[in-house]
């Protein structure tokens, strides 16, 4: 007795489903991986970079502003 085509046709069909699936799946989490991996380091480059600038201050800055008069943007003035 033969087997007919018909009856094996989903099987394999079900199979072929369940691989493009399981495929898809995978590249969209190794995508979403990815895109996790560059977001942390865009972040952490940007923290480095902004405490590297802040340490490269000299003493001279902190006083920057010490001889400017303060002018007044509020009341009425001459």
């Amino acid at each position: 007795m033969s087997v007919e085509p018909e009856s094996v046709q989903p099987a394999e069909e079900t199979a072929a489903l369940e691989k493009s699936e399981w495929t898809t799946l995978r590249v969209i989490t190794w995508f979403s991986a990815g895109m996790a991996v560059a977001a942390l380091g865009i972040y952490i480059g940007s923290e480095l970079r902004c405490r590297a600038k802040f340490k490269r201050r000299t003493p001279y800055d902190f006083y920057s502003h010490a001889g400017e008069q303060q002018t007044s943007e509020f009341g009425m003035g001459i």
